[in-house]
């Protein structure tokens, strides 16, 4: 019987190394993909992506299996990087990763992974997939420390159909072991954080190269002046640091946080202390909504859901649906609910989908 054949896209890192060498410890045909998103300013200094290649070859080497490299720049810049820019140009605050996975990694990649005959594709995320009466499932990874189901909550059944996950049944202490025991040199190697295209350069001077900033008045909710900001492309709600305003107002010796944007007027409005009211919402409204199941949940169950990444899972309802979006109501008050990024709803271990955080 013919070995079925996996295109695994491969990063350099040593979570879709392991992913590469399970798969052919199971039998299957597997070819490595390295994909290179991002060539504007591609430096050594900012940008590992040469050594990146480099890890990936090296593994692919040991494991014995073929690797291709293809450049998805294009496609990124087109689908991915302008929104993300149109995003911040509008005060919100995206997430280019869940988009990078759902135009890029489980789309191009997917695409391209077709036209050379694969009957599947895989990575390196601490996920997992089920089949379950007729559908595939999204799960969480057996690492609730890595599980990155939040990213990958706008995958489709189509999908979802053609990916495998190798490692999300494994804890990351035990992707290092397998990687360190086949003496992979990248067993060691630091995970990757923050925005794949920008790096470790400054953020503001990358974002600066491509919105234009004004400069504005940062305010409290009572319209009091305490300070300047530099463009409100630059700061999230819930954001304490880089406001350029320590030190005490009004008394208080406690921390400010950013509360909101008036995008009409270029004010940042402040507040101090985390638990100041205007940091908490009940509830929030979510658009541009996609579900796994292609069905949207039940109103009024009670689900789980995240407003951000390595956050806890919060108890909610879901309703109030009409066209594109819906209102997602809390058990408790969530801090710092962001525009612009995505929450995510879960059953049990089971990623329903989400959508993003209009209000």
């Amino acid at each position: 019987m013919k070995k079925k054949h996996v295109i695994v896209g491969m990063s350099g890192g040593v979570d879709s190394s392991v992913a590469a060498y399970l798969l052919k410890q199971q039998g299957y045909n597997v070819t490595g993909l390295f994909m290179k998103n991002w060539e504007d300013d591609d430096t050594d200094e900012y940008c590992s992506s040469r050594q990146d290649f480099l890890d990936a070859v090296s593994v692919a080497d040991i494991l014995d299996i073929p690797i291709e490299a293809v450049n998805f720049s294009a496609a990124y810049k087109d689908r991915v990087f302008s929104g993300f820019l149109r995003e911040y140009q509008a005060g919100r605050t995206p997430n280019p990763d869940v988009l990078c996975n759902a135009e890029i990694k489980f789309k191009a990649f997917l695409d391209h992974a077709c036209t050379l005959g694969a009957d599947h594709i895989a990575t390196g995320h601490y996920a997992q997939v089920r089949e379950f009466d007729g559908a595939f499932q999204l799960l969480k990874g057996e690492d609730g420390a890595k599980d990155q189901s939040y990213f990958l909550y706008r995958l489709n059944q189509q999908q979802l159909s053609n990916t495998l996950f190798p490692i999300g049944h494994l804890y990351k202490r035990d992707v290092r072991k397998i990687a360190s025991d086949l003496k992979l040199p990248n067993a060691a190697k630091k995970d990757s954080t923050g925005i794949c295209f920008i790096g470790e350069r400054p953020f503001r001077e990358f974002l600066s190269r491509y919105l234009p900033h004004e400069p504005g008045e940062i305010q409290t909710p009572e319209g009091k002046v305490v300070g300047e900001h530099l463009g409100l492309m630059y700061y999230t709600i819930g954001q304490r640091q880089g406001l350029g305003i320590g030190g005490t107002r009004d008394g208080s010796d406690q921390p400010w946080f950013v509360c909101n944007k008036k995008m009409t007027d270029n004010v940042l409005v402040v507040v101090q202390g985390h638990d100041h009211p205007s940091l908490l919402q009940p509830s929030l409204s979510a658009g541009d909504l996609t579900w796994v199941s292609g069905e949207r949940p039940h109103c009024n169950w009670v689900y789980a859901a995240k407003i951000r990444y390595r956050q806890k899972d919060a108890p909610c309802t879901i309703g109030g649906f009409n066209r594109e979006q819906c209102q997602v109501d809390f058990a408790q008050d969530q801090w710092a609910v962001t525009p612009g990024q995505s929450v995510v709803i879960y059953e049990s271990n089971v990623c329903l989908g989400g959508g993003i955080i209009v209000a």
